[in-house]
């Protein structure tokens, strides 16, 4: 299960790397915006799993 949230945890940061792409002469400002769009998707995402995980785990009786 932690291999999981670790997964996700890079997902998250691959996220945030998506997010602060500048926009330069091979990525044009078009581009950049798809890219934040893309990322921001992921970070929101990978985030609420890492969170139902946490929660999951700590709700869990055994």
């Amino acid at each position: 299960m932690y291999q999981l949230a670790l997964l996700y945890l890079a997902c998250v940061l691959a996220g945030f790397g998506l997010v602060n792409v500048p926009s330069s002469a091979i990525i044009t400002e078009e581009i950049a915006n798809i890219l934040d769009l893309v990322g921001s998707i992921a970070i929101i995402i990978f985030g609420g799993a890492i969170l139902y995980l946490g929660f999951k785990s700590l709700f869990n009786k055994k």
